[in-house]
């Protein structure tokens, strides 16, 4: 994960450089009980597409700020049938649930695994997001689910002075509120995350975590994996035709005007990012319908300052492991043993 320096070799190097204590170092690596590396807070560095680079047990020790609560988050890839498994019990490697955030249900460690296949593929036809499948999952092992439960539906009794409600609504409505374009970013934290009922902390954007402002020679590390097994870059990459860093940007574009309405179907107003439908697609960035881009030979996506923020759609079919429905397994000790 560190551009080798996640091997348990390099770190217990830099502990005996440094001296045994349980401090950071500044590459984000401690070891606990010569097996787990310690993540909390880590800045990545390794670009490798593979998941296979990325074998090894993971912890952090983190707090819920407004609750005054520890917890330790855990992360576990290893080889797997199809390429990798990363098992993961939800929480980040950051603190979270900071003074800004409005979460209406508490952050809880809730278990699952998932598959990253070797060798993904491109499919002739992208696959949209989906509510009933998480859409990625991070190296930090916390999933990403971009799409909100909020639409534009003034006859729902439940509707705001806007006629907005906050849940209810498919994926395929017109007017879908993009929580980060909302007034209250659904109670996001300054990691624009927030919980779901059963306690899931999930990103809606850029996690502010994983990668910074200062990228490597090749630009950001990959941060974790789209349920399709493509790699989740940071912002920013080696543009090929300048030889410079430099962030991605989103090929999509705020619409100029404003929304047809007031009215039962649509909202009036100006196209201001409120909902996904604010944007169109007008191929003006770096980046693909999906938000991701072919570089070196290698597809991924990329976190950008703009919508769609991490992935508007899949460009190869997600395995089904990533979904909502298939799989909470409660893990034990025993199991993180094992699990290689």
């Amino acid at each position: 994960m560190y551009d080798k320096f996640g091997s348990l070799f390099f770190a217990v190097l830099m502990l005996s450089i440094l001296g045994c204590n349980d401090k950071q170092t500044d590459v984000g690596l401690n070891v606990e009980d010569d097996s787990k590396i310690d993540i909390t807070n880590a800045i990545l560095t390794e670009t490798s597409s593979n998941c296979q680079e990325y074998i090894q047990d993971y912890f952090s020790a983190v707090k819920d700020i407004k609750r005054s609560i520890s917890f330790e988050g855990s992360v576990s890839v290893s080889n797997g049938d199809i390429g990798c498994t990363i098992a993961v019990n939800g929480i980040p490697n950051h603190d979270f649930n900071d003074q800004s955030a409005q979460f209406s249900h508490g952050v809880s460690e809730v278990n699952r695994i998932f598959n990253i296949p070797d060798n993904p593929v491109i499919s002739n036809q992208s696959t949209p997001l989906s509510q009933t499948y998480y859409d990625a999952i991070m190296l930090n092992g916390v999933v990403v689910d971009m799409l909100s439960a909020g639409c534009y539906r003034p006859t729902d009794s439940r509707a705001d002075s806007n006629g907005n409600v906050q849940i209810g609504c498919n994926a395929n409505v017109a007017w879908l509120i993009d929580p980060l374009g909302s007034e209250t970013k659904f109670g996001a934290d300054a990691h624009n995350a927030h919980t779901q009922p059963d306690g899931t902390y999930h990103y809606h954007g850029n996690p502010l975590a994983l990668f910074d402002d200062n990228p490597g020679l090749n630009g950001s590390p990959v941060i974790g994996f789209a349920a399709d097994g493509f790699p989740i870059f940071g912002s920013y990459f080696l543009d090929p035709t300048t030889n410079k860093i430099r962030k991605a940007i989103s090929g999509y574009t705020l619409k100029d005007g404003s929304r047809p309405g007031p009215n039962d179907q649509n909202p009036g107003g100006e196209y201001d990012g409120m909902y996904n439908d604010d944007y169109e697609f007008t191929d003006a960035g770096d980046l693909d319908r999906c938000n991701g881009m072919v570089l070196d030979g290698t597809y991924g996506y990329y976190v950008t300052d703009n919508y769609p923020w991490v992935l508007k759609c899949h460009v190869g079919v997600p395995h089904t492991s990533f979904s909502k429905a298939s799989m909470k397994v409660k893990l034990n000790e025993d199991f993180w043993h094992h699990a290689h």
